[in-house]
């Protein structure tokens, strides 16, 4: 049973060096024992609430108060020693390193007083996985452990740490449904040993799942706290954006046309000899919306920088229209009509010190629209630029402002608005709404059905399976760089049986997977 406020914030304000207000007045109150969730829209204020408590950010205004005392949070490992630790999205760990390395670096046990004590590190790291029942092999090298398994030793690590607040930002972004119903397990068990959690995530019905109770910030400034029993989910997705979401896209059925992307046989190994990819084939066709599904790491990210020109060619064919793509640069391939929208959106989605006019028309400036004689047409880029700023409600006080200034979800609305403009005849879209509030999701999963309904041929790659059901027509499961399972017609297919195809405990056969292939 949650108790008294173990942390409280109070009139937290945060303001950034270019005068952004990033808090404003910012209260967030977490009992003993509970798990809180705190959610909003992208640009909310969340992640800057998280850092001021995490020590990574200072703010201008406002106290932090533990166990109603105030304190003075002044770096991440004076958060550490006060019992705050921080399960980032984007995971912190050494690959090369064993569980118990990584769960014991900077803190390492000693003998002699100067040796690390491995056999120590081993048995304090079974100890601690015994104590919490995350099962993982304090032996074991990170870089060979699946992902949910690297979510265990980030928790192991702060639990090690002797946290007793824990955050975790995201943490089923990339994991299975029976992996995130395990987390939800330890999670629960660590709460009932006393254990306080903030949970932050855009999957309101996690939230409802998991949670006691939630807070809601809009605007960086506190919407409210409640009680996650008596709320829906359309009741707080309305707090977080100010207006009903819809979180259900309606579509009509596909009306696939001809085969616009041909991948036959396709192969790729890594520096080591693994194989990354293994005899891939499939096609997808004007019209329709073909998903990949699959535990991360298991060769989607390959499979689509190959397609759009990222990755040097391979074995195996891959054809655009009936043109391969082999030898082909980048620039050809988008010439092609290719789009993509990559999951690294920081990488090779947007150039963060460019502004956001520049990043929105980055690929326009060879156009004779655009640039004549070398020289840019400015008033038809500001023009164009506008206009896609309204049509994809990117929130920017400024065009001409540095890209790297907005919030996440804006900055993906931003490649959006360059990549779906271009009315492309095929494009990639890869984890398209990860780390993106609800309001930011249902305006990109509609785009990707608009593009579908405009006669582009659709090939979305996402760790989402919600995301990946309801947009996708029909769905390849993808299971150490193999293609497991193609399911013709999601819309028959269930979250648990998708996930035992991509954990390997289901395979088709080679007949039943053979039909992805249009034609052949």
């Amino acid at each position: 049973m949650a108790g008294s406020y173990i942390l409280e914030m109070r009139g937290i304000t945060k303001v950034y060096s270019n005068g952004f207000v990033a808090n404003k007045d910012v209260n967030l109150a977490v009992r003993e024992g509970e798990i809180h969730a705190l959610v909003g829209e992208n640009g909310a204020g969340k992640s800057t609430l998280m850092k001021v408590l995490f020590g990574v950010e200072s703010h201008e205004e406002g106290d932090i108060l533990l166990h109603g005392k105030p304190v003075k949070i002044d770096g991440p490992i004076s958060a550490i020693d006060m019992g705050i630790g921080m399960v980032h999205q984007h995971f912190m760990l050494v690959p090369s390193l064993t569980v118990a390395e990584n769960i014991v670096l900077g803190r390492e046990p000693r003998k002699s007083g100067v040796l690390v004590d491995m056999e120590k590190a081993i048995a304090d790291t079974a100890a601690l996985c015994g104590k919490y029942n995350l099962k993982v092999d304090p032996a074991a090298r990170v870089r060979d452990l699946p992902v949910g398994m690297k979510q265990k030793v980030e928790i192991l690590k702060a639990l090690y740490r002797q946290a007793k607040v824990l955050i975790l930002d995201e943490p089923t972004a990339v994991l299975t449904p029976q992996e995130t119903e395990e987390l939800f397990v330890e999670l629960k068990r660590m709460k009932e040993a006393g254990h306080t959690v903030i949970f932050i995530s855009h999957k309101l019905n996690e939230v409802k799942e998991l949670c006691d109770r939630v807070t809601v910030l809009r605007l960086g400034r506190t919407v409210g706290t409640a009680d996650l029993a008596g709320l829906t989910e359309r009741e707080i997705s309305r707090m977080m954006v100010g207006r009903d979401v819809i979180l259900k896209i309606e579509k009509s059925p596909a009306k696939p046309g001809p085969e616009v992307l041909r991948v036959r046989d396709l192969n790729l190994n890594a520096g080591d000899g693994r194989p990354i990819l293994r005899n891939v084939n499939f096609s997808v066709r004007m019209g329709e919306i073909l998903g990949v599904a699959g535990v991360e790491g298991n060769g989607q990210r390959e499979l689509s920088e190959l397609i759009t020109g990222l990755l040097p060619f391979a074995r195996g064919e891959i054809a655009i229209d009936g043109s391969p793509i082999r030898g082909k640069s980048i620039r050809q391939i988008r010439d092609l009509g290719v789009s993509h929208i990559s999951e690294d959106r920081m990488t090779y989605g947007v150039a963060d010190r460019a502004t956001v006019s520049e990043n929105v028309i980055s690929d326009r400036f060879g156009k004779p629209e655009y640039c004549t004689r070398g020289f840019l047409r400015t008033k038809e880029i500001k023009k164009l630029t506008s206009q896609l700023v309204e049509e994809f409600h990117i929130k920017c006080d400024d065009a001409s402002a540095p890209v790297k200034t907005l919030s996440g979800g804006n900055m993906q609305k931003v490649v959006a608005a360059r990549e779906f403009s271009l009315g492309p005849r095929l494009s990639i879209v890869n984890q398209p709404t990860r780390g993106i509030d609800v309001g930011a999701t249902e305006f990109v999963r509609n785009k990707i059905v608009e593009l579908r309904d405009a006669g582009t041929a659709v090939l979305l790659i996402s760790a989402d399976l919600n995301e990946i059901l309801e947009l996708s027509d029909s769905l390849i499961v993808m299971h150490n760089g193999e293609v497991a399972a193609y399911l013709p017609d999601s819309s028959q297919v269930t979250e648990t049986e998708l996930g035992e195809y991509m954990l390997g405990i289901r395979r088709q056969g080679d007949e039943e997977i053979r039909r992805v292939c249009h034609g052949r």
